[in-house]
């Protein structure tokens, strides 16, 4: 059975970064796999926005990453540099710190760093540690390399996460009989 999680990201600060509701849709060797479907409220400090596309998110265990695979049009993938995700004790809840780096592979391109300039900022704002600085840019580089796309056969970002996108869009003969999200 598929349970709601509360995703609550937060900014070095506390203050919040985003949140919304996404569904629990399994667990593999690589951590536990969220599914979000189209359409979904974010909170946001700006006020917040709707999902755009349906998405998969895996947190990883003790990892200071997700990374979030899209249906198209979206990015094929999607990570975040943060501390690493934390589950309350009924796993309705998922917490983590955003460190602002991203790594983004769009589809048919190599990946790339969004949000230096923003990584940069808050670590002179909200006053990140040596250590913290050091694992956010060890994690980016290790992000870089695993999600490139010529000779890419590191998992889950080769292909392992065509199974969760799956749940999301059935092939057109099974529509309706699959996971509605």
């Amino acid at each position: 059975m598929c349970a709601s999680v509360l995703v609550d990201i937060r900014k070095y600060d506390g203050s919040l970064s985003a949140g919304w509701t996404a569904v629990r849709l399994g667990e593999d060797e690589h951590g536990v796999w969220l599914g979000t479907a189209r359409g979904v409220p974010v909170r946001s400090a700006t006020g917040g926005w709707t999902s755009r596309f349906a998405y998969v998110t895996l947190v990883p265990r003790g990892e200071w990453w997700t990374a979030t695979f899209c249906v198209d049009p979206g990015p094929e993938i999607y990570c975040d540099v943060c501390t690493a995700p934390e589950w309350s004790p009924n796993g309705a809840v998922l917490r983590m710190v955003d460190l602002d780096l991203d790594v983004v592979r769009l589809r048919g391109s190599e990946a790339h760093v969004e949000d230096e300039d923003e990584f940069a900022a808050h670590r002179i704002g909200y006053g990140y540690p040596a250590g913290l600085v050091s694992k956010a840019w060890q994690t980016c580089e290790w992000l870089m390399e695993a999600c490139r796309r010529e000779g890419n056969d590191v998992e889950p970002f080769a292909s392992a996460y065509r199974y969760w996108l799956g749940l999301l869009r059935p092939p057109p003969a099974v529509r309706g009989t699959a996971l509605a999200l």
